[in-house]
């Protein structure tokens, strides 16, 4: 077997960036590329959060907290400019961090919408901007440079539960991939997009806590998602393997999007 072939999924070596790392999907994807050997910058909103996870992550290789607020501009340059104060190069960009909201239909407010769209889909799009310098200068045609958003199967399908924004914010996210995948082609950056099923995460805590065995119930692999199966996808992605792959959504949902019968 050629050298090549046995390297396929081999990360060590890259510098990732993973927003919203301090916990949930964030926190999987990085403990994935951390004990792979990437060099992985975690952000948060809480410093404090963002230090706790990278000293429990650094066990297994190196994690940098920074602290960053990517609702604000102020938040993704500060953030672009600590990544940039330390690396010559950007292997990996996963925008994960994101909000969401519930409330009842004639009682949704303006703040509730403008606040999932601007963290879930504003910031992905000006931080992946931010950062095309460093991406472009880690990209080859061989290996090209990886920018991962983290969707959502409630951009793919329709959620029952009342959170008006947040569906049609990661529906946005996944086309917004797909058409910066088109435009940075040329620049050998691919874009692709995570969409996850039932994950234990805070976002997810409540709806678990109260309809967990629903929810089970209702994937086709009849379990919620682990640690594992969210970094093992982001690591796919992230890899030679994944080279000739861009704008794509992949759910990593158990079958919910694609093996679960409709009728």
């Amino acid at each position: 077997m050629s050298e090549e072939m046995q390297d396929l999924f081999n990360v060590s070596g890259k510098v990732a960036v993973v927003t919203g790392g301090s916990r949930g999907i964030g926190e999987m994807i990085a403990a994935g590329f951390v004990a792979n050997g990437v060099r992985t910058y975690i952000s948060s909103r809480s410093q404090d959060a963002c230090d706790a996870t990278a000293e429990r992550l650094s066990e297994f290789g190196e994690c940098i907290a920074v602290g960053a607020d990517l609702a604000t501009r102020e938040g993704i340059d500060g953030l672009v400019r600590e990544v940039g104060e330390r690396e010559q190069k950007l292997d990996i960009l996963v925008n994960n961090a994101g909000a969401t909201w519930g409330a009842a239909v004639d009682e949704f407010p303006e703040k509730g919408w403008d606040k999932v769209m601007d963290i879930n889909l504003k910031s992905p799009f000006f931080l992946s901007q931010a950062f095309l310098p460093l991406l472009t200068a880690a990209a080859s045609a061989a290996d090209p440079a990886r920018i991962i958003m983290i969707g959502s199967v409630d951009g793919i399908n329709v959620n029952r539960l009342p959170t008006f924004s947040y569906g049609p914010a990661k529906a946005a996210l996944h086309h917004l991939a797909r058409t910066l995948a088109s435009h940075l082609a040329a620049r050998s950056i691919t874009v692709n997009a995570i969409a996850p099923g039932p994950f234990p995460s805070k976002m997810m805590a409540h709806t678990l806590e109260t309809m967990g065995e629903e929810i089970r119930r209702g994937v086709p692999l009849q379990r919620i998602g682990q640690p594992a199966d969210m970094a093992g996808a982001a690591i796919f992605l992230a890899s030679k393997a994944a080279s000739y792959i861009s704008g794509v959504i992949l759910p990593v949902d158990g079958g919910i999007t694609g093996a679960k019968p409709t009728l």
